[in-house]
């Protein structure tokens, strides 16, 4: 985890903290096949189909039993992995591989930081690719490095790789899970050597993860169940809190390490899924749609027409359409080709920016209406959207929200800024209201978004305080400081 720096705080704007929403986390991705396969390609497709979950940097290992490749970036899955990259790293015979999306929740997003992580050990060569925070990871490292332990990036995972590769007396599976049970909070990963595949996943189950099988016999792990589908694999079950699963030439194993305590983050249904996952048995699609019921039965408007913001905001836009008869339309057109922007230096520069991926259409023109997104983090993009719809002619706009207020940032594995850059933390839902020129504003309640999402408990910590996986030995107002 990075080492905090106070001076570094003061140089940070507004411009340093990206867009409107929360940030991605990360995408893992493992595969193991008993007969030798183009594990390169395939590890491609897995992370092709998790690249909404991280996109600053992207890598992968492959090894044939002898061999160990990496190659690791900074950019999209495409921009990394060219046809001479993707190359570099076929193995005629490979067995096992791993892959990794990045958005840098701790470690600055530098090439040394780009995963899979990995290092020598007596175990061979391991590689880590990893979701999620240890929010103990600082203080374990201050331990380790008193011991003499190295650390060559600043993010948490090298913590638990190095925790891994200390334990030279066990043999990698109960290495792993000495490990687990050292460090706290919410994380999935999946870790290799030359002949074994391993995934684990945190006691609270914050982050998902994954197991499929291809027809092949081959057996893969992963953050969402596209990533299985996109490698020919059908989706046998998830990874459940506090296990650890692994894959080698006897097959699929498993070793609960931890008892299970499931509060899985509620944001992968609100906004981190793609709408075609299903996480823990509960469909990301369904759950936004009933989100979006929810929200019409708790706050109905009179108004003539539901508009999603896209792409997050569809499900539970349909969801209050249904609910309340009002017919559904696209109000908005998202340009698919505007990708991540560049951090605008100006505030003109800024609402350009969200005129370069937005734009409305003439269903919004002498219409009230009630527009759908999945959360308000700063309110600066909110307040954007809802002047393109008034300069589109929309006659009244009524903001409807399918998370609760955020009020607390997020230690594991989103970046949802400090306490002090959330507006409703800092701010009455009548203020945040008038910032963004709403002529009403309702965010659904947590008894709603629980009843939408069903299943088991959530992690609803930022927007209750309430972190069932633990802090950070730091106060919230030093959040940027394990971001930087």
């Amino acid at each position: 985890m990075t080492i905090p720096d106070p001076h570094s705080l003061a140089a940070l704007s507004e411009n340093d903290f990206g867009t409107d929403k929360p940030r991605e986390e990360c995408g893992v991705f493992g595969l193991y096949s008993p007969e030798p396969n183009d594990l390169a390609w395939l590890t491609y497709l897995g992370m092709f189909a998790l690249q909404h979950r991280g996109q600053e940097a992207a890598g992968m290992c492959v090894s044939d039993g002898e061999k160990f490749h990496v190659e690791k970036d900074l950019g999209l899955v495409t921009q990394v992995f060219d046809e001479r990259r993707l190359d570099s790293v076929r193995l005629p015979n490979a067995h096992v591989s791993i892959g990794h999306v990045r958005y840098s929740t701790t470690g600055s997003n530098l090439r040394f930081n780009a995963q899979p992580l990995t290092t020598r050990t007596n175990k061979g060569i391991l590689g880590m690719a990893h979701n999620g925070n240890f929010v103990n990871a600082l203080e374990v490292r201050r331990e380790m490095l008193l011991e003499g332990a190295l650390f060559q990036t600043t993010n948490d995972s090298e913590v638990m790789l190095n925790l891994i590769a200390r334990e030279s007396h066990m043999n990698l599976v109960e290495a792993t899970a000495a490990a687990m049970k050292r460090l706290k909070g919410g994380y999935a990963c999946v870790l290799m050597n030359r002949h074994t595949l391993i995934g684990f996943r945190d006691p609270h189950g914050v982050r998902p993860l994954v197991i499929g099988q291809r027809d092949d016999g081959a057996h893969a792990i992963a953050s969402e169940p596209c990533a299985l589908y996109a490698v020919g694999a059908r989706l046998l079950r998830d990874v459940q809190p506090g296990e650890l699963v692994w894959v080698d030439r006897d097959g699929l194993h498993s070793l609960m390490v931890e008892p299970r305590a499931p509060t899985p983050c509620a944001f992968e249904w609100i906004y981190f899924a793609r709408s075609d996952s299903q996480l823990d048995g509960i469909d990301a699609h369904e759950s936004r749609i009933r989100m979006g019921e929810g929200l019409a039965r708790e706050f109905p408007v009179d108004a003539d027409i539901v508009v999603p913001v896209p792409d997050s905001g569809i499900g539970a836009a349909i969801g209050y359409a249904r609910q309340s008869g009002i017919p559904f339309d696209y109000g908005l057109y998202k340009n698919p080709y505007a990708g991540r922007t560049f951090i605008a230096p100006t505030q003109e520069a800024r609402e350009l920016k969200v005129k370069m991926k937005l734009s409305p259409t003439s269903a919004v023109r002498g219409r009230r209406v009630i527009l759908v997104d999945d959360s308000i983090v700063r309110g600066t993009t909110s307040r954007q959207i809802v002047n393109l719809l008034r300069d589109a002619g929309a006659t009244e706009v009524h903001f409807r929200v399918c998370s609760p207020p955020i009020t607390h940032p997020c230690f594991y594995g989103i970046d949802t800024a400090a306490r002090k850059e959330l507006v409703a933390s800092t701010h009455t839902q009548e203020e945040i209201r008038q910032l963004i020129g709403a002529d009403t504003l309702a965010f659904i309640s947590e008894r709603g978004l629980r009843e939408a999402v069903g299943g088991p408990g959530l992690c609803l910590a930022c927007f209750n305080g309430e972190y069932p996986a633990g802090t950070p030995l730091l106060n919230d107002v030093d959040k940027l400081a394990l971001e930087v």
